[in-house]
């Protein structure tokens, strides 16, 4: 992505701390700033316990690795670095080392609460996933069936839970008050209203992400951005 633009910032969305050695980690970010500089931004993120058997503790194995990246030969600096990070401990470590919060499958009440415990000076940029399809039965479908990772996921699902959801609205797929929450679905001025519904909860910037779709989104994109004024 960045040899093929001249411009594009790129984020790693997410890179897994328990699949990375973090000295490694800050040797790879320079190697590939040396060849476009300034243009990539390194997300971190702990992962799933569902997904990492040595899992534990990860407020502290968070913390350990950002140490150790501020301990590699050559650190990453704070400004070139967002982590993944959902509850509020996780929230506040994000700003403390650093830009702030790349969030995943999350309500607009999370990016307000994001926004209002880390200030006005951290990064707050939640990825959306939509799905887009004039028939909202088939796009509402295809926006559940993409959920459904997500919903077995207890990070996710706990968060979620913070947030006005119960048990009823994760299970048998997810309610459709949940989807429409967190994957929304049907017209891409449904989607468009939803980011920009992010935006207005302080989100400095929505990650758009297309889904149901085989191939490269090209037209899904394209609309997207006329609908944003983009």
């Amino acid at each position: 992505m960045l040899a093929a633009t001249e411009n594009l910032v790129v984020a790693t969305g997410i890179v897994n701390i328990w699949q990375y050695d973090p000295a490694e980690l800050a040797a790879e970010f320079h190697e590939i700033d040396a060849e476009f500089p300034g243009r990539l931004l390194l997300g971190i993120g702990i992962g799933h316990p569902e997904a990492t058997s040595e899992y534990t503790k990860p407020l502290t194995k968070s913390r350990e690795f950002m140490d150790g990246i501020a301990a590699a030969a050559r650190p990453v600096p704070r400004e070139r670095m967002v982590m993944a990070a959902l509850g509020p401990k996780m929230l506040d470590l994000s700003f403390e080392r650093t830009l702030g919060t790349h969030p995943y499958f999350t309500p607009v009440e999370h990016t307000r609460f994001a926004r209002e415990r880390l200030g006005s000076t951290a990064l707050v940029a939640p990825e959306l996933a939509v799905a887009i399809d004039e028939d909202p039965e088939r796009a509402r479908a295809a926006a559940r069936k993409y959920s459904a990772l997500y919903l077995g996921l207890v990070n996710y699902t706990s968060n979620l839970k913070r947030f006005g959801f119960d048990e009823a609205d994760i299970a048998n797929g997810g309610s459709d008050r949940l989807i429409d929450a967190v994957v929304p679905s049907g017209s891409v001025e449904t989607a468009a209203a939803m980011a920009r519904a992010h935006l207005d909860a302080g989100a400095d910037h929505v990650c758009l992400q297309t889904v149901g779709v085989e191939g490269i989104p090209t037209a899904q994109w394209t609309a997207l951005a006329q609908a944003l004024g983009l």
